[in-house]
């Protein structure tokens, strides 16, 4: 397994980083990382979309699921059966976003590993043969060495996670005078929202400023942007 993926992955990711960064070297390693980025979520976009698409379906039917729930608590057959009839209805697939995260998760290993290691002195063995070897890569990028740990860019990681954390909650509907299991289950799904729209910000805000070299989180923000305007433009919410 690790050999496919060193094949398939890394040594390509790597090897292509090195070689954006020989196309344009005045651009230092930060050019090549935010070209990398861009290439890697533009190959994976079809994934993203439908990862993204499934959450953002799954959010506006919560209401429906939680009467469902409500109904059938009783019921847990004829809730399940209700439940599928909801996402036949909604052509939803409550599953749909797993395998997309799965893989993006392991190309951003990938990508993550790469840059952590092209940050320093390159590794020639690993080179294709059409790839020159600069030997070591300008790691300064607007005045900021992304070889070492970046306050400015930990920071701005951890605003474009808020934002981009904020695109998928959606405005929950009114609540009833009564304390039904609907009821908790909103709440619950609140709770949880907020979590994320602070929890995953905060977090990223804390390994940029504390832990993560620059060039990696350099990559965080270029990815975090790009998927937030991706989300504006694709999926807009409903008017």
């Amino acid at each position: 397994m690790g050999n496919i993926f060193f094949a398939l992955l890394y040594q390509p990711i790597y090897n292509a980083l090195v070689f954006v960064y020989t196309l344009a070297p005045w651009g230092g390693l930060g050019l090549a990382i935010i070209v990398i980025t861009v290439l890697v979520k533009t190959v994976v976009l079809p994934l993203t979309y439908k990862s993204m698409k499934a959450q953002k379906e799954l959010q506006e039917i919560q209401p429906k699921i939680a009467e469902i729930k409500e109904r059938f608590k009783d019921d847990k057959e004829g809730m399940a059966k209700e439940l599928m009839g909801v996402y036949k209805v909604h052509n939803v697939n409550p599953f749909a976003s797993c395998l997309p995260t799965i893989v993006q998760l392991v190309v951003f290993i990938a990508l993550y590993q790469a840059l952590a290691a092209g940050i320093h002195t390159v590794n020639g063995s690993i080179l294709y043969t059409f790839v020159q070897n600069p030997g070591a890569m300008n790691p300064f990028f607007l005045g900021l060495d992304l070889s070492k740990i970046s306050i400015p860019l930990g920071l701005l990681s951890g605003v474009l996670q808020y934002f981009q954390a904020k695109q998928m909650v959606t405005r929950r509907p009114p609540k009833t005078a009564q304390a039904t299991t609907a009821a908790l289950d909103e709440d619950m799904t609140a709770t949880m929202n907020k979590m994320m729209l602070y929890a995953l910000p905060i977090t990223m805000i804390v390994l940029g400023t504390t832990t993560l070299l620059g060039g990696v989180t350099l990559y965080i923000v270029v990815s975090t942007a790009f998927t937030y305007g991706m989300y504006a433009f694709f999926l807009k919410p409903k008017a």
